[in-house]
């Protein structure tokens, strides 16, 4: 996703990703790659403690009454606010030297990731610009404000950096036992998407627009997204074909896709779906595009802006 403010709906959509990867089966390590490899693009700021004025705060509130006017922004603050509470997410500063992080598989993963679906983005595009993946726990400044655990993973179009709080790694491992490599490799390949949409100016596009044509089942933010899953799709058809995945990861990819569409999100936790709040796409429109994107291996195949979804 590009970063939004929309915090308490990332959560959801993090913690329900969990839970559904976990039905649709991806456990064990599938994707093959080195437990030493080192990413030059890979920042890793985890241990680094950001001061507590410093995070959320009025810069948040400004955004969201910015985005939402002023009685949604300050309603959505306020559950955004109360979320954070029990998720222990006001930030504390402690004393000391910041503790930085070893090296570890982790971060080897990341940047094989990384380092893979770039190399083949740089192969296809003229003039590729490398974006980097910060890794980072509870908080961090970014080029767009400030990035919380709750707004799980983002692309910042600004810095071009992909931010990842590894606690919503750990919550995939710790609290659904989810250890699939793919699940965490879709969520990077997806990310680094809204990049390839950055370079080509297609976000910019986006963003520029009314924010009446921005949201909403069919709107412009949702066949940006429904691009970065094709685009995700294109990466998956490259690793595919060079042996970088086992069989069966395709399919609970789709089984994936198709399981954080917003109708089956938004049905599971309030029992209705309304399309005109969608922000991701159907569970038919992830699995389709997704899939578009695998089938075709082409990008000029995930044109979202002129196409049914």
């Amino acid at each position: 996703m590009l970063f939004k403010p929309d915090s308490f709906e990332s959560r959801l959509f993090a913690l329900s990703l969990a839970a559904r990867v976990l039905e649709c089966g991806m456990i064990a390590r599938t994707m093959r790659f080195d437990d030493d490899y080192d990413s030059r693009d890979v920042e890793d700021r985890r241990g680094e403690r950001v001061p507590i004025q410093a995070s959320g705060g009025f810069g948040l509130l400004a955004s969201l009454i910015f985005r939402f006017g002023w009685k949604g922004g300050i309603v959505i603050f306020g559950l955004y606010f109360v979320v954070s509470r029990f998720a222990g997410g006001m930030h504390q500063v402690s004393s000391g030297p910041p503790q930085k992080a070893a090296h570890d598989s982790a971060r080897a993963f990341v940047g094989f990731v990384l380092d893979d679906v770039q190399k083949m983005w740089a192969e296809r595009m003229p003039n590729y610009e490398r974006a980097k993946v910060v890794l980072y726990s509870d908080a961090t400044t970014t080029g767009c404000g400030m990035g919380e655990a709750a707004v799980g993973p983002f692309y910042c179009p600004r810095d071009e950096k992909v931010y990842l709080d590894v606690t919503f790694f750990q919550e995939l491992r710790d609290r659904f036992g989810v250890n699939g490599d793919f699940a965490q490799a879709y969520v990077i390949a997806h990310e680094l998407g809204h990049h390839v949409q950055r370079l080509t100016g297609t976000s910019d596009r986006v963003e520029r627009a009314p924010l009446s044509a921005q949201k909403g089942e069919g709107h412009l933010s949702v066949r940006l997204e429904l691009q970065a899953d094709c685009l995700a799709g294109v990466w998956a058809n490259s690793a595919e074909s060079r042996g970088l995945l086992e069989g069966g990861d395709i399919d609970s990819a789709m089984r994936a896709a198709a399981a954080i569409g917003d109708d089956r999100l938004q049905q599971q936790a309030t029992g209705t779906v309304r399309p005109e709040s969608f922000t991701h796409g159907s569970s038919a429109e992830r699995t389709r595009w997704f899939k578009r994107g695998h089938d075709s291996g082409d990008a000029k195949a995930c044109d979202t802006f002129n196409s049914t979804l």
